[in-house]
């Protein structure tokens, strides 16, 4: 179902990935009564060992997700997964390990283990967890847990819910099927500076995806929703009724000659444009001087009036969090104000590699360090809406799919295959397949004009967007 993976359960965290789910559904795990305990147990145990600093992290994580597909159930899935992992280091000297055996006799061997491969591993001059005036002390309580956990029935009636609705509008001929799911989870760091916090995060989702046509001639597409609180999703059948809508609509695609036209590119996609901008402001990409906007900050990446916002405290936010994955506070910050780039995005590593202070923008997984990410991103919308922006293109090309990963992040050079509408006279005239856009997203980042349709769907959202002069690779 290539329409529900793309919109498969996210689960939020603090950027911190438990490593493994089962891929069954198993027996309910005894929940860890207080992981903050034993997180300093391990610490403690690390600083015995001869440890001069370490972090732990832990994970405790359940999903649910049905899936139903022509009517009837394809997938029933429960996972429940318990992670933690330990970093030690000895002098500039790191190492991690990681374990989803919580058992006594299991933890007292992994500290021994990762002291040893610290002791081994080469110096980094740049590892280390934050000092004690750079953790966050006053930890704010976020509304991004829903309390209430969905019954199975009612995700089942909500995937089927989602597939009559597609499979009702006239034109659909077949099913990817429909899926709902659920997920909550608890997040813990301690660190031996002192740090020691806990927050749980949860989400919900419904998902549909449908083809429509016969033969050679049939066309897919998909719709789907994901929110912190169950009772935010928009309705499964809108869900359903939207999918088949736009599957319907993309009947009877054209190939189109190469030509240099505006490309619009619709809410649902424009979001990948910040997420270019995200890898490009990244702290390790500009400390290696592999982005191509390593020499900007300070200056007009965009139009004038282009603010870009990254908040990790937007009130259910799907990528809220109140601290970052190293203890650091975190706070709302432009990232781009005016159209000037304002910030790099750091971690405690890449700031002290650039010679900067974190940005608090820290996230990582059991098994791997730190790495810098961002939160909540989002363009604010511009005053046009989506029509007009439309309207005054003469020839031009609207794009609601975008296929592959043609980027290079240190020249900037874009390719992307693309489907979406042939637009003619400020009209959507008709379907367009097989088609790649092109261009330079220094261009593109300078030419571009948000609508006024902002919403938020994804944690890096984006109104649509016009951008002007991009190369259209066709027949």
């Amino acid at each position: 179902m290539v329409g529900v993976r793309a919109a498969r359960l996210r689960r939020s965290h603090l950027a911190l990935t438990p490593t493994g789910t089962a891929a069954k559904p198993e027996p309910r795990m005894t929940a860890v009564s207080d992981p903050l305990e034993l997180l300093a147990d391990l610490l403690a145990a690390a600083r015995k060992a001869g440890a001069d600093s370490a972090d732990a992290v832990f994970f405790e994580a359940a999903s649910l997700e049905v899936a139903q597909r022509l009517g009837k159930s394809e997938k029933l899935e429960r996972s429940e997964s318990r992670d933690l992992g330990l970093r030690v280091m000895v002098g500039r000297r790191q190492a991690i390990v990681s374990t989803t055996d919580f058992a006594r006799a299991s933890l007292d061997p992994l500290v021994e283990r990762a002291m040893a491969m610290a002791r081994a591993a080469p110096e980094d001059p740049y590892c280390g967890i934050a000092d004690a005036d750079q953790i966050a002390t006053d930890v704010e309580t976020l509304d991004i847990c829903d309390p209430e956990e969905p019954e199975t029935e009612s995700l089942v009636a909500r995937a089927a819910e989602a597939e009559d609705a597609a499979r009702a509008v006239e034109g659909v001929t077949n099913s990817e099927g429909a899926e709902a799911g659920w997920s909550r989870s608890t997040i813990a760091l301690a660190a031996t500076n002192g740090f020691a916090q806990r927050y749980a995060t949860s989400s919900q989702s419904v998902a549909a995806s449908v083809l429509a046509g016969e033969g050679t001639a049939m066309e897919r597409d998909y719709d789907f929703h994901t929110a912190v609180y169950g009772g935010d999703l928009r309705t499964a059948a809108e869900i359903g009724r939207n999918a088949g809508e736009r599957a319907v609509r993309r009947l009877g695609a054209r190939k189109v000659e190469t030509a240099q036209v505006p490309v619009v590119y619709d809410r649902r996609v424009a979001g990948g444009l910040l997420r270019h901008l995200a890898g490009a402001i990244g702290g390790p990409s500009v400390a290696r001087g592999t982005s191509f906007l390593k020499d900007r900050l300070g200056e007009r990446v965009f139009p004038k009036g282009i603010d870009i916002v990254d908040d990790p405290h937007r009130p259910r936010g799907l990528r809220s969090k109140p601290f970052d994955a190293e203890g650091v506070a975190n706070a709302r910050r432009m990232a781009v104000e005016d159209g000037v780039l304002q910030t790099w995005i750091l971690d405690l590593a890449s700031a002290r590699q650039l010679g900067l202070e974190t940005t608090g923008h820290a996230s990582r997984g059991t098994a791997s360090p730190p790495s810098p990410a961002v939160s909540n991103l989002w363009m604010q919308p511009g005053a046009l809406s989506p029509a007009t922006l439309i309207g005054e293109i003469e020839s031009g090309f609207y794009v609601t799919e975008l296929i592959g990963m043609g980027v290079n992040g240190v020249t900037g050079d874009y390719s992307r295959g693309a489907t979406g509408y042939w637009i003619e006279k400020g009209e959507i005239a008709y379907p367009v397949s097989e088609v790649t856009v092109a261009g330079n997203l220094k261009d593109m980042f300078a030419k571009l004009t948000p609508a006024d349709d902002l919403e938020f769907r994804s944690g890096v959202d984006a109104p649509t967007i016009r951008i002007d002069g991009m190369t259209i690779a066709g027949i």
